[in-house]
C-alpha cells in the first residue's frame, strides 16, 4: 500500500502501521516530504493508493481525477509554531517584535522547504513581513521538510538555534520542544486532508488504512502531535 504524505502526517501513519500490516498482510510503502513535492510525485505518475497533503491540494486532486471524492477525510487542523533545541531558553515570540528579536538574535535558523512546503513558504512570508528575508539569509539552514529541519535541529551541537515549521513536525521529533505557535498576526492552521488514488488495485484495503488515520485508532497520537479536531 503505497501513501504519498506530507511530512506532517508521518507519524500519524506510522502509528497505524502495524495494526494495518497485521490485518491485511500487506505493506505500508510510505514516502513522506513537503506537500508540494509529494503532490509533484504523484502527478508524475508515482505509484500511490493513499495520499494525505493540505485540503486545498486535495481538492485539486479530486478535480483532476486522481483522488476518489467520497474518500476525503480531514486529518485535522494542524498550527506553525517556533521551536529550539531541547534543553536551552525559550525566547518569548507572542508578538511581531518578540519573534523578530528572537529570530535576529539566532545563530541559526531551521525550516523546511520555502519553495515545496507549506510551513516553509508561509515562513519565508513571515521573515519578508519582518524585514528579515535578506538580513538573515547567511543563517537560513532550509530541509526538504520540517521533520528532517527539526531533526537536525536536534542533533546539533551548536547553541543558539531556532526553527520553524508546523507543530506536529515539532512534536513528533526528539530532541527540539516547542516554545509556542506564531503570533496571530502571522498564523497559520493547515487542513490535512487524505484521500485514495483512483490509481489503486486494491480499495477494501486503501479504505481500511484512511478508516485507521482519521478515525479513533490515530486519534490519541494525532492530538498528542498537535493535530486539531
Amino acid at each position: 500500500m503505497h501513501v504519498l504524505s506530507g511530512g506532517a502526517a508521518a507519524a500519524v501513519v506510522k502509528a497505524v502501521q502495524a495494526e494495518f500490516e497485521k490485518s491485511t498482510h500487506a505493506q505500508i510503502i510510505g514516502t513522506f516530504s513537503a506537500v508540494g513535492a509529494m503532490h509533484a510525485k504523484l502527478l508524475e505518475g508515482a505509484p500511490c493508493d493513499v495520499v494525505i497533503l493540505t485540503k486545498p491540494l486535495i481538492d485539486q486532486l479530486v478535480t483532476s481525477g486522481h483522488v476518489v471524492p467520497e474518500s476525503v477525510r480531514s486529518l485535522g487542523k494542524v498550527r506553525t509554531g517556533v521551536a529550539v533545541r531541547s534543553g536551552t531558553p525559550h525566547p518569548s515570540v507572542k508578538t511581531r517584535a518578540e519573534l523578530h528579536a528572537a529570530m535576529s538574535a539566532a545563530k541559526a535558523i531551521y525550516f523546511p522547504d520555502p519553495d515545496m512546503s507549506t510551513a516553509g513558504i508561509h515562513f519565508m512570508r513571515v521573515l519578508k513581513a519582518l524585514g528579515l528575508d535578506e538580513s538573515l539569509r547567511h543563517k537560513f539552514r532550509p530541509f526538504p521538510n520540517g521533520a528532517t529541519a527539526m531533526g537536525e535541529m536536534g542533533k546539533s551541537l551548536e547553541s543558539g538555534l531556532i526553527g520553524c515549521t508546523q507543530v506536529t513536525e515539532i512534536n513528533y521529533t526528539e530532541g527540539v520542544t516547542l516554545v509556542d505557535v506564531l503570533p496571530p498576526e502571522f498564523e497559520l492552521s493547515t487542513d490535512y486532508t487524505l484521500g485514495i488514488c483512483t490509481q489503486t488495485q486494491d480499495l477494501t484495503q486503501a479504505q481500511l488504512l484512511v478508516d485507521l488515520l482519521a478515525g479513533s485508532a490515530s486519534a490519541a497520537v494525532r492530538q498528542q502531535g498537535g493535530f486539531e479536531f
